[in-house]
């Protein structure tokens, strides 16, 4: 098998308050994008990477902090929409890819342990996602008003990195119907199932500026396990 990745770095970080994208926005000293690019280049169970979004900002952030991109096989720009833009990246991968990890920059911090363990369950599986359950209790509402309380005994919060077979991927972005929000969506529509990965706490989406203080709290004080 050969494993990989497309890092997503579109996004025009409107919440962040940035014109450059959210990609670009600083992290504890880099842009928010290397932090993921980082990790899956120093992923052991990774053979390569595929970058999509603006290449030359990125790739003049990459060289203004001196970090490499050695691991790279492609940068192609990014779709009006996410699913574009996988798409775009699905395109770029080399003809040896068996099995893709779609990442999204977003979620800087996810640590290398995790990604090999979601690699490893698409393995066995096909397809797998990280994937944390659901804690806080849910209401469904209208108007601003409580319409009902939704039950979450067996509800999950999907994260990113997510990880499928090529072809399975191939052929559900080929068949899609819909918009998505997340790949495995596209996938589970074809008939597949689709393995929850158990998730990290501190992978979270990073989209508000206090998403990236924290996140940068996180980072300093050394609470994260890169």
């Amino acid at each position: 098998m050969s494993v990989f990745a497309i890092l997503l770095c579109g996004g025009r970080g409107q919440r962040l308050g940035l014109a450059a994208g959210k990609a670009l926005a600083p992290l504890a000293g880099r842009p928010l994008f290397a932090w993921s690019l980082d990790t899956l280049q120093t992923c052991s169970v990774v053979d390569g990477i595929v970058v999509v979004g603006p290449r030359e900002a990125l790739q003049a952030e990459l060289a203004r902090c001196g970090l490499s991109s050695q691991r790279v096989v492609g940068w192609p720009e990014g779709g009006p929409r996410r699913q574009d833009s996988v798409a775009r990246g699905l395109e770029a991968l080399p003809e040896e890819c068996t099995v893709v990890v779609v990442h999204d920059c977003a979620r800087a911090l996810a640590s290398r342990a995790l990604v090999a363990r979601v690699v490893a369950d698409a393995l066995a599986y096909g397809a797998a996602i990280a994937a944390v359950p659901v804690t806080d209790t849910l209401k469904r509402g209208r108007l601003e008003f409580v319409e009902d309380t939704v039950p979450r005994a067996e509800l999950w919060s999907a994260q990113t990195p997510q990880v499928f077979r090529r072809d399975w991927l191939v052929a559900a972005h080929r068949q899609a119907r819909r918009e998505a929000t997340d790949d495995a969506a596209l996938v589970e529509s074809l008939g597949h199932r689709v393995r929850l990965t158990p998730g990290e706490t501190f992978n979270c989406k990073i989209t508000t500026l206090e998403d990236l203080e924290l996140a940068e709290a996180w980072l300093t004080r050394g609470s994260v396990r890169r």
